[in-house]
């Protein structure tokens, strides 16, 4: 063997060929899939392939996203040099300069509109020494309340029903390597087969070793393929859909009374509700037959073990909190928490949607996930971080109400991070005109974006090749991302970026960082003793062990894999159960004869979020290079809609022009349209800003639309 490699290598160099090895993982969904970037070089052109490489997550494996996630990084419309408009085109400046601006600007914005009139906008994208930095600045270089993220508009639905029933929010409260032994799993809302596909290897063995696996969603998605039973429901119905599996699960005696009374709180409240209603009334409502809902009850009720996984289907709804807590509640009316193959996982969308929430970058927390309402958590922080408790901000605002206060012009300026609030916030044309009346927008980002045509000043970021630091992957595995590809032109990291305004704002001292491990050894320590505990974790150990888990208090801890055994975290150690309620207010937007059909949104398989990088990859383009609607074959011809011929969308904020595509896959009450498009086919012109009121999510998953053949 060694003598066929030494001849391969002598074989490369006679034909001056060259070879580099990037160490990296994939930056795109929340599985973290780590990676081998080779890179071949010769005479006349570079070659080069990725291989998935073993880690605790995807065993190796990597998907269509992940093997050309390097296309993005190295193409022609990367952002190399700072870039200022000036008479309405951009033009290259240099980092003095723009430094310099931003200086000016922001000092005159304060001085003129006060501190709080500057926001941080940031990403569950980065790093997480680049979300806690990016928390600290807001709060200690820029004084300001003002910051929130965009994993408001993915997590927070599920990050708030966790914290509110278990006392605290882990995306998976056990381990991917339990999935294949549970017995019974419930997927609501989640097409993990086209947004995680390296996490299907672990439902594909649980079924192999006999699971019963049910899908809740309104399409056939890839994903409910493999289920035993899908359950197409109504956009809108998942909390009711919950309370009929609770109603049959108590009626027929699937309740652990023993579990019930020693670790939870409220059942009372939630039995009086459910038997107060009628199993044909929740069927009517959800869409669901009676006798379907009996059968996922029973078989989830019945089995010794369960899981249950949800994800945007289930809470980017504007009862999203509370769709995820009556979920909540069927696992602890029913004893499948803190136990071996049994618990909850909220499937994470964005690649460091776990980390990036955990530290700082919400509007009302702190690092490790403290509260910044909590005068403790406030002056611990404060002596962190060397400054008076006094002088940190309080609570802002969430990510869409900040549009509002800048539609409003009490918010005139904002550094945004990595992120498209254009294409990916609801209401987005009422989001593009917002923007515009800033006094000055400054955008960090790898390309021209859309939101990033709006700035000003625009700063070039390092990719994921580049850019070392930790990432959270979706069961709350703390993973260190090695880069070691230097930085193209004159791009920085984005810690780098955060660092050098803080210094020309006067605030150098706090921000006096040289690497990336020097700000992950300050975050263990603001970390330490909070709910997401990193202090003993370090890059050390992170290379030596592939991945830990947290919570992870010291040196000696080997990571929590499983959350709950004990007890849970509020103060008592039991969970809070919460009688959740069949509004007929839900969901918020109706279907009328205006507006006859629902619209949910979502991903494809070859394309990540807005856009912005998958875009830029030939290989993924190839595969879905325009949107589309998918719509039943019936409701189709009832609207005189052809298959594959462009038709517009139109909801009460405005209108899409997209291709038909007739699939008997959907509801014939529901048309999709996928997320990952711009300007004239951006979904989200579509949609409402109605939120959330436990957790301002918008409603992106059930608008009222009309669709219409284009003449």
């Amino acid at each position: 063997m060694t003598e066929l490699l030494l001849k391969y290598f002598r074989d490369k160099q006679q034909k001056g060929q060259s070879e580099k090895v990037y160490p990296t993982q994939c930056p795109f969904c929340s599985m973290q899939c780590k990676l081998q970037l080779i890179e071949e070089s010769n005479p006349t052109r570079k070659k080069y392939t990725s291989i998935g490489t073993d880690n605790p997550a995807s065993k190796g494996r990597l998907c269509v996203k992940g093997q050309n996630s390097y296309q993005h990084a190295i193409h022609k419309d990367r952002i190399l040099y700072p870039f200022l408009k000036i008479d309405g085109e951009f033009q290259r400046i240099s980092w003095e300069r723009a430094l310099s601006l931003i200086k000016d600007n922001f000092k005159r914005i304060q001085r003129e509109d006060g501190k709080d009139a500057l926001a941080v906008y940031g990403s569950a994208s980065i790093t997480n020494e680049e979300a806690y930095l990016l928390g600290k600045f807001a709060r200690v270089a820029l004084n300001t309340k003002h910051i929130d993220y965009n994993g408001r508009l993915c997590m927070s639905a599920a990050a708030s029903a966790a914290a509110q029933t278990f006392g605290m929010d882990r995306g998976f409260t056990n381990s991917l390597s339990e999935i294949p032994h549970s017995r019974v799993l419930i997927l609501a809302g989640t097409n993990i087969a086209e947004c995680q596909p390296t996490i299907m290897q672990y439902f594909e063995k649980a079924k192999d070793n006999g699971s019963y696996i049910i899908v809740i969603d309104p399409r056939e998605t890839p994903t409910a393929k493999i289920a035993d039973l899908h359950l197409k429901v109504r956009p809108g119905m998942d909390a009711a859909l919950a309370n009929g599996f609770l109603k049959v699960i108590m009626e027929e005696g699937l309740l652990d009374e023993q579990f019930i009374e020693k670790r939870s709180t409220g059942f009372e409240e939630v039995k009086e509700y459910v038997s107060s209603l009628q199993l044909d009334q929740i069927a009517d409502l959800t869409g669901v037959p009676a006798e379907q809902i009996r059968t996922a009850a029973r078989k989830f009720g019945e089995e010794e073990s369960g899981m249950i996984f949800t994800a945007r289907g289930v809470e980017q709804q504007t009862d999203g909190s509370a769709s995820v807590r009556n979920y909540l509640n069927i696992l602890i009316a029913t004893g499948k928490i803190g136990k071996p193959y049994s618990g909850y996982g909220a499937i994470t969308g964005q690649g460091n949607g776990q980390g990036a929430r955990e530290h700082g970058q919400k509007a009302d927390q702190l690092p490790g996930y403290r509260s910044i309402e909590n005068k403790e958590h406030r002056q611990y922080i404060a002596d962190v971080w060397g400054i008076d408790a006094a002088d940190l901000p309080g609570k802002g605002v969430s990510a869409f109400e900040m549009m509002d206060k800048i539609d409003k012009r009490e918010i005139t300026g904002m550094l945004l991070m990595c992120s498209n609030p254009v294409v990916s916030n609801p209401n987005a044309k009422f989001v593009q005109e917002a923007l515009k009346k800033l006094k000055f927008l400054v955008a960090v980002d790898l390309f021209l974006s859309e939101t990033a045509q709006l700035a000003d000043l625009v700063l070039p970021a390092s990719s994921f090749l580049e850019d070392e630091g930790t990432m959270t992957n979706l069961e709350g595995r703390v993973t260190l991302r090695e880069a070691n590809r230097p930085c193209p032109g004159e791009v920085k990291h984005d810690w780098q970026i955060i660092c050098e305004i803080a210094k020309v704002l006067g605030k150098g001292p706090f921000f006096s960082y040289s690497n990336a491990e020097e700000i992950f050894n300050e975050l263990r320590l603001a970390s330490k003793g909070g709910i997401a505990d990193y202090y003993g974790i370090t890059y050390s150990r992170l290379r030596q062990e592939g991945g830990i888990v947290w919570p992870c208090p010291d040196a000696e801890h080997k990571g929590t894999m499983r959350l709950f055994e004990s007890g849970f975290a509020h103060a008592d150690k039991k969970a809070r159960m919460m009688a959740v309620y069949n509004d007929p207010a839900v969901p918020k937007e109706k279907p009328n004869d205006d507006f006859p059909l629902y619209l949910t949104n979502g991903r494809v398989i070859s394309h990540y979020l807005t856009g912005v990088q998958t875009r830029k990859s030939a290989a993924l383009v190839a595969r879905n290079f325009e949107s589309y609607l998918e719509i039943h074959p019936k409701t189709a011809k009832k609207y005189k809609i052809e298959d594959q011929v462009l038709i517009k969308v139109e909801s009460r904020r405005g209108s899409v022009v997209v291709r038909s595509k007739w699939s008997e896959a959907i509801r014939q009450d529901t048309v999709f349209v996928p997320i990952h498009w711009a300007d004239f086919q951006n979904v989200n012109q579509l949609i409402s800003g109605d939120l959330d009121p436990a957790c301002k999510m918008p409603g992106f998953k059930v608008s009222a639309v009309r669709v219409s053949p284009i003449t």
